[in-house]
């Protein structure tokens, strides 16, 4: 269920007329409407640390140049993950406080969103509990596997009937690989994605209805991978996520709201990355139709590809931190206790760091070179599970067909974090 696109959809003269002291970069309408490049060209062109006094999430900091973002990233010291990694609606957390206390369940904001807002040196110990499921040799090892599915999801799609690329393959392929990383019941994997959405939307948006529903589906989840633990501390170690955690030292007592958040922090970040840029790829190659042939002509081009429009897409748009100490970035004075927020997104477009940043590119020199993953201790720790997925399904799309052709406008997230597809309308014309 999705709210339609507002009338009066901001253009980019609005937004150049716009006092700059009320420019409110995370307003989500621009996201939704994908109206939000301009917003960030004139911060990095006359603001690059900008200050939103009032705001739906309260005061804060946005830093939009790819140095002044690296500066913060990387200085986890100054800059602590612990009070939450995104821009909370206000509002919106106490509606979603207020159900789970209807259901008597109490979600402590503190120590339940897992090992990524944790500071050094608690973090370390639980990041690497995990690492190992996710390291190059498993990798390596799961990919036969992963391109058997995806080989099997690009075999069951209609030829010739328009259908829901983000349903059919985008969802599926990533529920498939989540499920094998949690060694979760593979039948069940669609409630993977599904607790995803739940999770990262509010009432009226993806498949939440109302924060009652929003507040039974996270209950749901962590009963159901409360279950995986209890079988899992009490069976050998194995190699899937859970066992990891259940098994180190580091993470093994960890408090329930802790184990709660970790399993969010894997399936959001194991769900929206992939999904959204397998989503992505699709809709910026129909976009560019030269880059398309260009790709179709020479397959090896799969990987810069996949980079690229990491890149281009920016699946999570930002990330934030809240300051230690009075500090200083980009000449601005920024108070122990302020809201930081880094744009990704918009890093990924710094003129003055990328190349014809606004171009889709699949050939680029270096098309590593983009922020999506971020940088320092927090770095995704799961961002080859994302390109190996993302490489295999490319690689056996061009093996079957000429062309995915996009026949409508697609839907975007109603969200200034997760920047993706609800859905995305294709026709594939032919077989190879």
């Amino acid at each position: 269920m999705n709210i339609a696109v507002k009338p009066e959809v901001e253009t980019a003269a609005d937004i150049a007329a716009m006092p700059l002291e009320r420019l409110n970069p995370a307003r989500v309408d621009r996201f939704y409407n994908d109206t939000i490049w301009p917003v960030f060209e004139r911060l990095r062109r006359e603001d690059p640390v900008h200050f939103t006094p009032e705001s739906e999430y309260g005061p804060y900091w946005s830093v939009t140049k790819w140095n002044d973002i690296m500066a913060v990233d990387t200085n986890h010291e100054a800059f602590s993950s612990a009070e939450g990694i995104g821009l909370a609606n206000l509002e919106q957390v106490a509606a979603q406080e207020e159900a789970l206390l209807a259901m008597g369940q109490e979600r402590r904001r503190r120590g339940g969103a897992g090992f990524i807002t944790m500071d050094e040196p608690d973090h370390a110990p639980a990041r690497k509990a995990v690492s190992p499921t996710l390291a190059p040799a498993n990798m390596h090892n799961m990919a036969p596997l992963v391109r058997e599915r995806a080989g099997q999801i690009l075999d069951s799609l209609p030829i010739g009937q328009e259908f829901d690329w983000v349903d059919l393959v985008s969802k599926e392929l990533t529920a498939m690989t989540l499920a094998t990383l949690f060694d979760f019941p593979f039948e069940k994997r669609r409630k993977l994605p599904y607790w995803s959405d739940m999770v990262m939307n509010q009432p009226g948006h993806g498949p939440v209805e109302s924060w009652q529903q929003k507040a039974g589906a996270m209950m749901e989840c962590f009963g159901a991978f409360n279950e995986l633990w209890n079988q899992r501390v009490n069976a050998p170690p194995g190699n899937d996520l859970i066992s990891m955690l259940a098994h180190n030292p580091a993470t093994r007592d960890m408090p329930p709201e802790t184990y709660q958040g970790n399993v969010i922090l894997l399936i959001v970040g194991g769900n929206d990355t992939t999904r959204n840029t397998i989503s992505g790829s699709v809709r910026l190659l129909n976009q560019n139709p030269d880059q398309y042939a260009k790709l179709r002509a020479n397959p090896e081009l799969v990987l810069p590809m996949v980079s690229e429009t990491i890149r281009y897409q920016t699946p999570l748009a930002h990330m934030s931190r809240v300051a230690t100490r009075d500090i200083e970035v980009g000449g601005k004075a920024i108070k122990a206790g302020d809201r930081v927020v880094m744009w990704y997104i918009s890093g990924n477009r710094d003129e003055e760091m990328v190349d014809r940043p606004n171009e889709f590119i699949i050939d680029r020199e270096r098309p590593r070179q983009h922020m999506s993953f971020g940088f320092g201790v927090h770095r995704c720790v799961g961002n080859r599970v994302a390109e190996m997925q993302l490489t295999i399904i490319w690689e056996e799309i061009l093996k079957r067909f000429p062309e995915i052709k996009v026949v409508g406008e697609p839907v975007l997230n109603w969200s200034a974090f997760v920047h993706g597809y609800e859905s995305l309308p294709v026709v594939i014309p032919t077989r190879n």
